[in-house]
């Protein structure tokens, strides 16, 4: 009776056999990896649109219109200007009459004016009475100034600006074009690499076209040796304790818990207690890198701490069990054995967790480091950390803030600066994990 209705219980089908519900989950497989791939390639499609409106809006900002003009300053107009009470005024009108000079030596007749040429390159006479200021011995000998042109001269030269968008102001007139014109045709204007915009300063609402975000880059820098050197110790030290010294009970899970909630706290939260405890309370000197750096540190020690425990953990548990089985102490196992193996994972999390500090605006902004205050290198290494400065996103923050187009053009040209630094610093943290990772 048993085996006949064993016979004849419906065989269901073959391991061999391929069945409706075979089918049907190979279909639902089939769709899952269409869909990552569908989803993998939008993500690349935005990123190549992000990158060329990065590389299209900032390019630009490399490049920068100049003017160079020879001009030859005798003693007696030396001694002259000097004796009027408008000075600059004095070195414009000869820079005027050398340029005017120069284009008659080349056979252009046009017609201009003071105001057309202070409209084209701003206020001349301060930068070349600084430097004859600084540079006695140069009077009476022909010095080739390269000034930079201003930012609608700049943005017409750039495409940016066309004789149909012209309208006249007191920041450009579309008779001052024709000079424009006559001048790069002359070979006086010409567009060459912008070395200024990489190592030079900021240069205040009115001169887009002098302004330069190496200031700024020193100023990072200043802040990201203090943030190395108090998170990387702090943060490895308490990423031992809690993973492999401290008890497990309330206490602990408490820190962990508040640990992996400060890692969540929107950026700006740091800024506010940077501002209260740093400046308010301790009266650190505003502005300053030193202040930056902690308020940046506060903000990285959960990334490091999240990531070194996970190196920690990464490392297998037989390693502690034969160090200890051999006679060696929890510390000697932790120190000797522990901790070199998990060495690749922690310095990735660290440096992962710079990257993230160097792209910080909203911190900086609160204690006062705003893009106008950097104005000039710090002097020694002890003013780069105490004296203000700015940093690079709260430098491309203030240009993108700014009414001149020149000035949007230079926060887009900024970004690609930063992402430079962001992209070499992920590049060396995988370099690293490649070297060093020991897979188990």
């Amino acid at each position: 009776m048993t085996d006949a209705s064993m016979d004849s219980a419906p065989v269901k089908g073959r391991l061999t056999t391929v069945d409706a519900r075979t089918r049907k989950r190979n279909a639902a497989e089939k769709r899952f990896k269409a869909y990552g791939l569908v989803a993998i390639l939008i993500g690349l499609f935005f990123l190549v649109v992000l990158a060329v409106s990065i590389l299209r809006s900032g390019l630009p900002a490399f490049t920068q219109a100049e003017v160079q003009v020879e001009f030859t300053l005798t003693q007696e107009e030396f001694d002259a200007a000097e004796s009027q009470m408008l000075k600059t005024r004095a070195y414009e009108d000869l820079f005027i009459a050398a340029l005017q000079g120069q284009l008659e030596e080349r056979g252009l007749e046009v017609a201009f004016d003071p105001a057309a040429i202070e409209r084209l390159l701003g206020k001349t006479g301060g930068t070349i009475r600084e430097f004859f200021l600084e540079n006695p011995d140069r009077i009476g000998t022909p010095v080739t100034f390269d000034l930079a042109a201003s930012s609608r001269v700049d943005g017409y030269f750039k495409g940016r600006v066309t004789r149909d968008t012209v309208v006249d102001s007191r920041f450009l007139m579309v008779s001052d074009l024709d000079l424009v014109d006559a001048l790069a045709d002359a070979g006086i204007i010409t567009s060459s690499f912008n070395w200024n915009f990489i190592t030079g300063s900021d240069s205040g609402v009115d001169n887009p076209g002098g302004a330069g975000i190496g200031v700024s880059v020193i100023g990072s820098f200043f802040m990201m040796l203090v943030v190395l050197a108090l998170s990387l110790p702090i943060g490895v030290a308490a990423s031992i304790y809690l993973e492999e010294f401290a008890p497990q009970n309330w206490f602990t899970d408490l820190i962990e818990v508040n640990i992996s909630n400060l890692a969540a706290v929107p950026s700006i939260v740091f800024g506010i207690l940077g501002l209260a405890v740093f400046i308010q309370f301790m009266h650190l000197p505003q502005s300053a890198p030193l202040v930056g750096g902690l308020v940046l540190t506060l903000m990285t020690l959960p990334t490091i701490i999240i990531s070194t425990r996970a190196s920690l953990k990464s490392v297998p548990p037989s390693i502690r069990e034969a160090a200890l089985g051999v006679g060696a102490s929890k510390m000697q196992t932790v120190f000797h054995h522990v901790l070199p193996l998990a060495a690749p994972g922690i310095l990735t999390g660290t440096i992962i967790g710079l990257a993230q500090a160097l792209g910080e605006t909203a911190p900086l902004l609160l204690i006062g480091m705003v893009g106008f205050i950097a104005r000039a290198y710090p002097e020694g290494v002890v003013s780069g950390f105490i004296d203000p400065n700015s940093a690079m996103p709260a430098q491309i923050y203030t240009w993108a803030a700014r009414a001149d187009a020149g000035f949007y053009e230079k926060a887009w040209g900024g970004i690609i600066i930063l992402l430079i630094f962001l992209l070499t610093m992920n590049i060396i943290a995988i370099i690293l994990r490649r070297r060093f990772e020991r897979r188990w």
